[in-house]
């Protein structure tokens, strides 16, 4: 998973180097679509997301900016800064999906390594020693 989040984030680095910084959101997305199909990765752009409620799903109208390979979750930004609650919309659409890994891309940074976080629901470090249960 870390090697196509971390190609991902190559493909995703290459748009901006190409088109420069201030374009809107749909551009970016436009622009991934581009890049994605020549990687020939299998994606899905504006993948709707159901909402399940106490057993009966509802299109309450989510769509997921990218899916990838069906197995990583892009949700592309053009704001001043990420909030928290841009993280906590990411994780709630990994949990509503079945997804464990998501990738937040803010396209409004001067340097896009700044822009781009990594998100993993339920990560737990195996290396680090495991408090007892009590």
């Amino acid at each position: 998973m870390k090697e196509l989040t971390a190609s991902i984030i190559g493909a995703v680095i290459e748009v901006p180097r190409t088109m420069g910084p201030g374009l809107l959101e749909s551009a970016y997305e436009e622009c991934l679509t581009q890049e994605m199909n020549i990687h020939g990765w299998n994606f899905q752009c504006q993948a709707p997301l159901p909402v399940v409620y106490k057993g009966t799903a509802l299109d309450c109208g989510y769509r997921l900016d990218f899916v990838v390979e069906k197995a990583v979750v892009v949700e592309l930004k053009s704001v001043g800064t990420i909030e928290p609650i841009h993280e906590a919309q990411l994780l709630t659409y990994l949990k509503l999906g079945g997804w464990t890994v998501g990738l937040l891309l803010n396209f409004n940074v001067p340097v896009l390594r700044h822009g781009i976080k990594r998100v993993v629901l339920n990560y737990q470090d195996v290396s680090a020693p495991l408090a007892p249960l009590r």
